[in-house]
């Protein structure tokens, strides 16, 4: 019974910190932030058995990621007067991949079912099980998130590059 209650702060925690990085206007701020949800999330995992999972989360994500995030906030020019403005094709293919991730998304959630009972083997966070399960059930979205990572490297070397007039 605890474990839920828990689960459930950690939840709206991870929730609240994530709503924070969108609706801060200082860029550092929105990068600590996001490694709170990083945290959040990761407790979260070790509530579910998946320690693994949580031990690379903090490592990648909290660790290095969010290193290189603020190297790429700091060494960027934020500066409004000197920011071009992109234009109105860009803003509309924005929005349709945004569009286009979330109907993956929901697409990704319409074959699963919703956990009743918490009962879980001993196996669950190792990973032997992970990559076992990872590479035979989960192959397709295994490669499909890989080629969105890209789309998304690509869409933001495309959204920093300066204009070349």
């Amino acid at each position: 019974m605890m474990q839920q209650y828990l689960f459930l702060i950690l939840g709206f925690f991870a929730v609240l910190s994530a709503l924070m990085v969108v609706f801060t206007r200082n860029p550092v701020h929105s990068v600590l932030y996001l490694i709170l949800t990083f945290f959040a999330i990761a407790a979260e995992y070790v509530l579910l058995n998946a320690q693994f999972i949580a031990v690379v989360n903090i490592i990648v994500y909290a660790g290095a990621i969010m290193v290189l995030f603020l190297f790429v906030i700091m060494l960027l020019n934020l500066n409004k007067d000197t920011e071009p403005h992109k234009a109105q094709w860009m803003k509309f293919g924005a929005v349709v991949t945004g569009g286009l991730l979330l109907l993956v998304l929901v697409g990704s959630l319409k074959g699963t079912e919703t956990i009743t009972h918490t009962a879980f083997d001993n196996s669950a966070g190792y990973i032997e099980t992970l990559g076992k399960v990872l590479f035979t059930e989960f192959l397709l979205p295994f490669e499909v998130s890989a080629v969105l990572f890209l789309a998304a490297m690509v869409g933001a070397v495309m959204l920093t590059k300066k204009d070349i007039k």
